[in-house]
């Protein structure tokens, strides 16, 4: 009778986040800008021997299908695993300059109850801003997982334009409140690695957001208590490279793990260069397999 009642209450969670994005996606639809619904989807890979699951979360301006690729390894690796969506993505560019960081940590929360339905232990983990938030909820709830996966998290951003977010965003804040509109820089530019599954453009304000989230990061790294791997892009031309390096050093458990990829584009959880990325993560889940067995 419990796990019937588990199976009712995951795929009620479920249908509701799907419901969810299939409002907001016609609600903010812009032709040539939103991607087709199959990318911004959450997903689920159910494995039914599994008692641990991955919450897996995905970057800025991207959707779930950034992350099935990874997805589908912890899978093959008897893992089960769910990706949310997080508020403002897989729509349009305008959903997500409405948006703040605090609603993408509620879109992990509700990816959180479902997860926690299906399986007993999670490990949390992300790419990018997705990296971000694994460390931040990873800090703000520790009982809630027994470890974090962080790759590619922008503790600084690399570009001209990345570098005057603050600056922008207030002079926005401003224009918009003397009734200024047409002079506000709302969007940047963006050139990313997969075309078909992220934004074109970027909200200032969500640079903003991700910049005032990291900001609470680094400042309570020390207090990071999980068994954690950091993974970082040597010449990442997005986040500075020596992010990953700063993040680690800034843990002071001895659970902690980091892996530098020799690699010149942001993008490392798909193709031919996550297959290095995928050795490393195979590695740690390794030498944390056995503390997790005894915590059963």
């Amino acid at each position: 009778m419990k796990n019937n009642q588990k199976t009712t209450d995951y795929k009620t969670l479920i249908k509701r986040e799907i419901c969810l994005f299939k409002k907001e996606y016609n609600s903010y639809f812009k032709k040539n800008e939103s991607k087709p619904k199959k990318i911004g989807k959450p997903f689920l890979l159910k494995n039914k021997l599994s008692t641990t699951g991955i919450l897996l979360i995905h970057g800025l301006m991207a959707a779930p299908e950034e992350v099935r690729e990874i997805g589908e390894f912890f899978h093959s690796r008897g893992y089960s695993v769910y990706a949310p969506r997080l508020a403002g993505h897989g729509t349009s560019p305008e959903d997500l300059s409405s948006r703040n960081y605090m609603e993408w940590l509620e879109s992990v929360d509700s990816g959180y109850e479902i997860i926690k339905n299906i399986c007993d232990r999670i490990i949390i983990a992300g790419f990018s801003t997705g990296a971000g938030i694994a460390l931040y909820q990873a800090l703000k709830e520790p009982l809630k997982y027994q470890a974090v996966i962080s790759i590619s998290a922008p503790l600084k951003f690399k570009g001209f334009s990345f570098n005057f977010t603050e600056l922008v965003n207030h002079w926005n804040c401003i224009a918009q409140k003397n009734g200024m509109q047409k002079l506000k820089k709302i969007y940047v530019k963006n050139h990313p690695d997969n075309p078909h599954i992220n934004y074109a453009s970027c909200p200032v304000s969500a640079i903003a957001e991700v910049r005032a989230m990291m900001k609470k990061v680094y400042k309570y790294l020390p207090a990071l208590s999980l068994p954690s791997l950091i993974v970082q892009a040597k010449n990442d031309p997005k986040v500075d490279g020596k992010s990953g390096r700063k993040i680690f050093s800034r843990i002071k458990n001895n659970m902690k793990y980091y892996h530098e990829i020799n690699f010149n584009r942001h993008g490392i959880i798909r193709g031919n260069i996550a297959r290095e990325v995928y050795a490393v993560i195979d590695k740690f889940l390794g030498s944390i397999d056995n503390s997790l067995n005894k915590q059963a």
